[in-house]
């Protein structure tokens, strides 16, 4: 009885696009027609696929921003240097690049045979210079008294006792008389270091640039 009742709901139902039989009149006759299936009036369920969201892309750019180079003004009596000078040394007429080193205390020079002895009761070193350039003349040999003696410690070597002498260094119009302990530095790619006794209150270093100062101008002695 459910279904039949069922059936008459779906029969007496009017889509929009179909009219509405008018209401019969005291007077007329409701035809009425037979059909083989009374459910085939109901729509046949449609299958609805909902359309995959659009997925839009947005192209996201990061800024980048870059450190600005500013140069600092140095005071105007501080000679600017470079990671490398050519430096004049006296006694001795030698002209060497050397590398400048403000992790050292005090300048280094390559000597040779290192003899010490005694002059006047003062404790003097004989030594010799490899001339750069020259391997076909002899070393040069200097004779200095001892200021003092130094030692150095590097990681990964044995600790040395250098003897200290007083020398005279030139970086481009500028010469000081500084302190120079002597090694060996055959090995090392420069022969003359120059540390913190020569910068110190005279100098500021560029590690970016070399040889800024050009040739040493030696001070005229005459």
């Amino acid at each position: 009885m459910l279904a039949s009742q069922l059936l008459v709901g779906c029969e007496s139902l009017h889509y929009p696009w179909q009219k509405a039989p008018a209401p019969a009149g005291p007077g007329d006759t409701v035809a009425t027609t037979e059909t083989p299936d009374a459910g085939a009036q109901c729509p046949e369920p449609v299958e609805v696929v909902c359309a995959e969201p659009e997925v839009k892309v947005v192209e996201r750019v990061i800024e980048r921003r870059f450190e600005k180079v500013v140069e600092v003004p140095v005071a105007k009596d501080k000679l600017v240097l470079g990671a490398v000078e050519t430096v004049a040394v006296e006694p001795g007429g030698l002209i060497l690049d050397s590398v400048i080193d403000t992790g050292s205390s005090t300048s280094s020079l390559s000597a040779r045979e290192l003899t010490p002895f005694e002059r006047d009761g003062k404790d003097w070193v004989r030594f010799k210079l490899e001339l750069p350039g020259s391997k076909n003349e002899d070393p040069l040999t200097l004779e200095l008294p001892i200021k003092r003696q130094v030692r150095v410690s590097r990681p990964g070597f044995d600790s040395q006792r250098r003897p200290v002498v007083e020398m005279s260094l030139t970086v481009g119009d500028v010469t000081h008389m500084v302190e120079v302990n002597l090694t060996d530095r055959s090995s090392s790619e420069y022969l003359m270091l120059i540390g913190r006794n020569f910068l110190k209150d005279a100098a500021v270093v560029d590690v970016s640039r070399r040889n800024v100062q050009g040739a040493p101008k030696l001070p005229n002695t005459k």
